[in-house]
């Protein structure tokens, strides 16, 4: 890269940290950084985006990170799903898909809870703190579809002509059955963009060393991790982790420490 380049870039990262502290946002600033260079180093042109709820990440992506590929988005929440169909409805490139990923096919027993977007296939978990009990509280119960994406994987056309996907899971304690059902096609993604619980709120939820583990297994290392909230200090509660195939860094399959 030219010191030119260089240049430009340190710019437009300090301007997105001023834009985001005014409107509250200071806590993504991370999370977009490193979408930036995954997106320009790798050319992902494709991102499949797990547990989409109101299409939050989706837009990001499009007004923060500059991406303009495919974005296939998953979200098995009926009413949710009706808002995420209007936003993207004026994106030709964005796809929704009324349906829950996981690590088996059929349906499953959907927890829409006070909060939307803590919504989960997961029940939450005992001895919660107010603000996360209030939220996590279960209002209904709905059956949704259920898929792995292995089986979808064949006929999730506007994929096909992809060169570098990126896999976003935000399931609320349920990544790492959406990993499992994903097995034999895991290695066909670039990355790996997944929430890390450090203190779990739903009820048999992977806990961030384990999911940093399993992806290991699978073939990827971490590029980066940021909190993915405001925090709730003083005790840290979630990351997302940004994760790359191995194969594709600098020095091969690299050990994770």
């Amino acid at each position: 890269m030219s010191r030119f380049a260089r240049y430009r870039r340190a710019l437009r990262d300090r301007w997105l940290a001023v834009r985001l502290g005014l409107v509250g946002r200071q806590h993504q600033y991370g999370e977009i950084v490193a979408l930036r260079r995954m997106v320009a180093h790798f050319g992902i042109d494709c991102v499949i985006d797990v547990g989409a709820n109101a299409g939050q990440y989706a837009t990001m992506l499009r007004h923060d990170v500059g991406f303009r590929g495919t974005i296939l988005s998953f979200e098995p929440n009926p009413g949710v799903c009706r808002e995420l169909e209007k936003v993207a409805s004026k994106d030709g490139n964005w796809h929704v898909y009324n349906m829950a990923l996981s690590d088996r096919d059929g349906e499953a027993e959907f927890h829409i809870m006070a909060a939307d977007q803590f919504s989960s296939l997961n029940v939450p978990g005992q001895g919660l703190e107010p603000i996360f009990a209030d939220r996590t509280a279960v209002t209904s119960t709905v059956h949704v579809p259920c898929a792995r994406l292995d089986r979808l994987w064949p006929d999730l056309a506007p994929a096909k002509e992809a060169k570098a996907i990126l896999l976003k899971m935000d399931t609320q304690g349920h990544d790492a059955q959406v990993c499992s059902g994903a097995s034999k096609v895991l290695g066909e993604m670039v990355g790996v963009q997944t929430e890390l619980a450090v203190r779990p709120l739903y009820a048999g939820a992977t806990d961030f060393r384990t999911m940093i583990a399993l992806l290991g297994e699978a073939g990827f290392v971490p590029n980066a991790m940021f909190a993915n909230n405001k925090g709730h200090f003083p005790l840290l509660v979630e990351l997302d982790g940004l994760f790359v195939r191995a194969d594709l860094t600098l020095g091969g399959n690299v050990p994770i420490i």
